[in-house]
């Protein structure tokens, strides 16, 4: 069965376009990614929502919201009518709102407050972003692997090599990689490359390395999970994008 290679968390600025992704996932067959945005901004989301208008391997864009803003309803109302709009990027607060579109919602690793959200919107697709990035893990395996019992929780493998992308082992990772892994399985974990965050020091095909490292030796269909099935499921990117 064949299946889409997609990266499942990367960004865009003025400076890292478009244009730059596109032929590095292409040289590394990757039909497509998910531009997610990690600040509560309008105007980044609309620029952002556009850039998936022009380019067809933008799959499915994350805009950064902050869930208390009163305006958030009438935002959402405008995001909506973009085919490619998919969900938000959101750090705190009441998910009532999104669990009532069907929209999904990506948040940082904070592992008891996944747990909270995940428990008050079992309906709710929740992923967690960045687990296994060192900066970032306040909280232990026991805690993240305790998230698994949450059947609408997926866990994103991504941004490995931000914080240090010139001195990195897979050694750092893989605890996380195969806990998450034992935890959740395959159908709820996805790479994501955090590109452009490390660069100019580090590039996409060293975080790929990082996380193809990180998870070690795998079959197949655990391999098209993890690249690919796995985004493509949770974000619905055959829905109309």
């Amino acid at each position: 069965m064949s299946f889409s290679r997609i990266d499942s968390h990367q960004h865009f600025t003025r400076e890292y376009l478009p244009t730059l992704l596109f032929p590095i996932l292409k040289r590394n067959r990757f039909e497509g990614s998910v531009v997610v945005c990690e600040q509560a901004g309008v105007e980044e989301n609309r620029w952002l929502l556009g850039l998936a208008a022009e380019h067809e391997f933008i799959r499915g864009v994350v805009c950064g919201v902050d869930l208390g803003d009163a305006a958030l309803p009438a935002l959402l109302d405008e995001y909506q009518e973009h085919a490619k709009f998919r969900g938000v990027y959101a750090d705190g607060g009441s998910a009532a709102e999104i669990a009532r579109r069907g929209l999904t919602l990506d948040v940082p690793p904070r592992f008891g407050e996944a747990a909270r959200l995940a428990a008050a919107h079992p309906l709710l697709r929740i992923a967690i972003d960045h687990v296994g990035r060192p900066s970032l893990m306040s909280e232990g395996v026991n805690e993240l692997t305790a998230l698994a019992r949450f059947p609408n929780v997926c866990v994103k493998l991504s941004g490995l090599i931000t914080d240090a992308p010139t001195q990195w082992k897979a050694a750092e990772f893989a605890p996380w990689a195969r806990a998450a892994l034992a935890a959740f399985g395959a159908e709820r974990v996805m790479f994501g490359s955090d590109w452009p965050s490390y660069l100019p020091v580090g590039t996409w095909k060293e975080a790929l390395a990082a996380f193809t490292q990180a998870i070690g030796a795998q079959d197949l269909e655990t391999r098209e999970q993890l690249l690919g099935a796995t985004a493509d499921r949770f974000y619905r990117l055959g829905d109309g994008a």
